[in-house]
């Protein structure tokens, strides 16, 4: 397996691959950072499930889809890179097509959607939209 640079996008990318592949699910490099937003996926209804292997050091993320094959994600969007940081204060977090997606954050308290680092009273890295 070759080397990446960032992790995060390269899970975006799959993701988005993958949804317009219409497959029905996608395996990603395994690691901390990966499982937490997959986790969030996960809790915010993106995806359906996810299996982690340890021994082939993967992750099997299953996508959603509604009827008629039409996917869930319709988008994704990488924010803060390794070259650029960007960091927003509670305050600043921003709403995702006024509710209908989400932004996942690295903050103090761990890897967490915008609207529960606002409840956490927490900022931290925006990471990723997804809508």
């Amino acid at each position: 397996m070759a080397y990446v640079n960032d992790p995060i996008a390269d899970l975006l990318t799959r993701i988005r691959n993958a949804v317009m592949a219409k497959h029905r699910y996608v395996d990603i490099p395994l690691s901390k950072m990966s499982l937490a937003i997959i986790a969030c996926l996960k809790e915010c209804g993106f995806i359906v499930n996810f299996i982690t292997s340890d021994e082939k050091r993967k992750v099997r993320v299953f996508l959603r889809y509604a009827d008629g094959r039409k996917s869930i994600i319709h988008g994704l969007k990488r924010h803060s890179s390794p070259g650029v940081r960007k960091y927003v204060k509670q305050a600043d977090i921003p709403s995702i097509l006024e509710g209908l997606g989400i932004c996942i954050l690295s903050t103090s308290k761990g890897v967490m959607t915008g609207d529960k680092a606002k409840e956490e009273n927490v900022g931290g890295e925006i990471l990723c939209s997804v809508w």
